[in-house]
């Protein structure tokens, strides 16, 4: 039996079917993330049934915190037939050391504001050269 050529998708039935908004749709394909396959003869977007799957991706992998930058060179070394696995490892790796430096960062402000919290009493009079002498201490 031969397969269906399925029928393609307006951009209406996309964002139906997707959970994405219109607008973003439009804007994805603006970046280059997405192509539409052609034109109704009104003028409006066509996409393959394979677009969903397509936007699953994007949406997995802005939650694993990569960019729409990111995500496009991605789906570029998809789009020339090779497997993106090893540009997605490599992302997701340098996300992960962004994560431990922000870890880090907070560790120290919250270290920062414990300690401030600690050695907190009365406020004495106000100073016109000071705002608060509490957080505006020499701490060096």
């Amino acid at each position: 039996m031969l397969a269906q050529k399925q029928k393609p998708l307006l951009i209406g039935q996309v964002a139906e079917q997707s959970g994405i908004p219109i607008g973003t749709i439009r804007y994805y394909e603006a970046l280059g993330l997405l192509k539409s396959s052609g034109r109704t003869g009104g003028g409006f977007r066509q996409f393959s049934p394979q677009i969903l799957t397509r936007l699953e991706f994007i949406k997995r992998a802005q939650s694993l915190g990569l960019s729409l930058e990111e995500i496009r060179e991605i789906l570029q070394v998809y789009d020339l037939g090779k497997p993106p696995c090893g540009e997605i490892k490599e992302k997701l790796e340098g996300k992960l050391l962004e994560i431990d430096c922000q870890i880090q960062q907070l560790l120290t402000l919250r270290a920062e504001l414990q300690e401030l919290l600690l050695g907190w009493q009365s406020l004495p009079e106000l100073q016109n050269e000071v705002i608060c002498p509490i957080i505006q201490a020499d701490n060096t």
